[in-house]
């Protein structure tokens, strides 16, 4: 055999990556750009570092919407536009927009590239992939422009035609993409009374949040009755958690003079109904959270780790996955050996799963919060907070970010970067089935 064939033999297989391995790479490679853009003259107004401009840009890749500096008075109109293009390409997927543009074009995409479509999409079933990237860019489509539309009702008025319109559109796939950022100071807490605004964005993060494949089943089906048993978990969970999340607000902020306390009786349950949504996927907010109470901060800290749905523009540990483990925790109380919901069982290897994510997720938090801890002197709930903020990739703030050192904001984009890719990458591995070829004995330990 020719040397040189020997040689690209050899050479192959180092320069074959695994999906998970291209993911991540991709998704770094849209933070490197996003950097590189932020840091611009024309990106900017007055003075830029570096950091800044990483830190931006990891953010919004990761549609988080933790911030370092102003995104509507640092940034000039440019900035703005690639915050914006970044919060896209992040929520939707980098493999999912460029599935897009193949079609647009008339070329096919190869397969592996498919696999990895499949894997930032959480479908095995490479068949009907491109059809699914068509139906999700109508329903961003739809939704986003639909969202802008609403919000405008509310912008331009306040701003004029051409600042109202940007905002509006921003602001809707900001919401949409879970990402959170504002081009105001203060979020979203201008419009705390505002009707409109509190009813288009959490229309659009519940819809951002479901997870494509929920939202492919509604298209597809659109009765109950034939959803899948994930989209029937995924719709009452989420019902359940907002439900619960909107009451705890209320009840345990209504009398806090520096949050709801200060609203007309109208603006709080307004104001407790956003903030109820947007804990668990993103980073608007219309009270001051620095000012909330201890008990408050933490009930949203538990919300924003288990986030949004599996496939989704959100984050966390997944409704479905804590859903799971919770049917596991009763159905053992119950003493019952398989999960049994909707009419279907699900088997040991959900619970596995869900327990592997689960844990994965607290051993980072628990990392990150040690460094953070360890690095810089600030309340140990405030770092909890950014912390979770940061996995869950929810972008809520106590204020704790912007006083990070060097060390503490390092630690926070790995954060983000591990919240968004991490559970895509893990789901791989997991989805994988390895047929032991040994058996062993049984055995019993004693737990509890």
């Amino acid at each position: 055999m020719p040397p040189l064939l020997l040689l690209r033999k050899r050479r192959a297989p180092i320069l074959e990556l695994s999906p998970p391995a291209v993911l991540v790479l991709s998704y770094a490679a849209l933070v490197l750009v996003g950097t590189l853009l932020l840091r611009l003259p024309l990106a900017y107004h007055g003075g830029a570092e570096w950091m800044t401009a990483l830190f931006t840009a990891a953010s919004a890749v990761t549609v988080t919407g933790l911030s370092v500096a102003d995104t509507g008075t640092h940034f000039t109109l440019f900035g703005q536009i690639v915050i914006l293009i970044l919060i896209q390409l992040g929520g939707l997927g980098f493999m999912t927009v460029a599935a897009f543009l193949l079609s647009l074009l008339g070329m096919r995409m190869p397969v592996r590239q498919q696999i990895v479509l499949g894997e930032d999409l959480n479908r095995t079933d490479l068949g009907g992939l491109l059809g699914l990237v068509g139906m999700i860019f109508r329903v961003v489509a739809l939704f986003e422009l639909a969202g802008a539309a609403c919000l405008a009702v509310s912008f331009v008025p306040r701003e004029g035609w051409a600042a109202g319109l940007w905002s509006s559109l921003f602001h809707a796939v900001s919401a949409f993409n879970n990402a959170g950022f504002s081009l105001y100071p203060d979020s979203l807490a201008r419009f705390a009374g505002d009707p409109v605004v509190n009813v288009t964005v959490p229309a659009l993060l519940i819809i951002g949040g479901l997870g494509f494949s929920v939202l492919a089943d509604l298209w597809e089906e659109r009765r109950w009755r034939t959803l899948t048993i994930h989209s029937k978990l995924m719709l009452t969970g989420t019902a359940g958690l907002i439900v619960a999340s909107v009451a705890l607000f209320a009840l345990l902020e209504w009398t806090n003079p520096d949050t709801l306390g200060q609203l007309a009786p109208g603006a709080r349950i307004w104001a407790s109904w956003f903030q109820g949504v947007t804990t668990r996927t993103a980073g608007f907010s219309t009270v001051d959270i620095a000012r909330l109470r201890d008990p408050t901060a933490l009930t949203m800290i538990v919300e924003m780790l288990i986030g949004a749905g599996s496939t989704s523009t959100g984050g966390g540990v997944k409704v479905t996955t804590f859903m799971v483990l919770a049917l596991a925790t009763i159905a053992f109380l119950k003493g019952r050996e398989t999960i049994v919901i909707f009419g279907r069982s699900l088997g040991p290897e959900e619970v596995l799963k869900a327990l592997a994510l689960a844990m994965l997720f607290v051993a980072v938090f628990t990392g990150a919060l040690f460094v953070l801890l360890v690095a810089d002197k600030i309340p140990f709930l405030d770092l909890a907070f950014e912390t979770a903020s940061a996995l869950g990739t929810v972008g809520l703030s106590r204020g704790a970010t912007g006083d990070f050192h060097m060390t503490g904001r390092i630690v926070i984009i790995l954060v983000m970067f591990i919240g968004r890719v991490g559970p895509l990458s893990l789901g791989f591995f997991l989805g994988r089935r390895v047929v032991p070829r040994i058996g062993y004995p049984s055995a019993k330990v004693y737990l509890g």
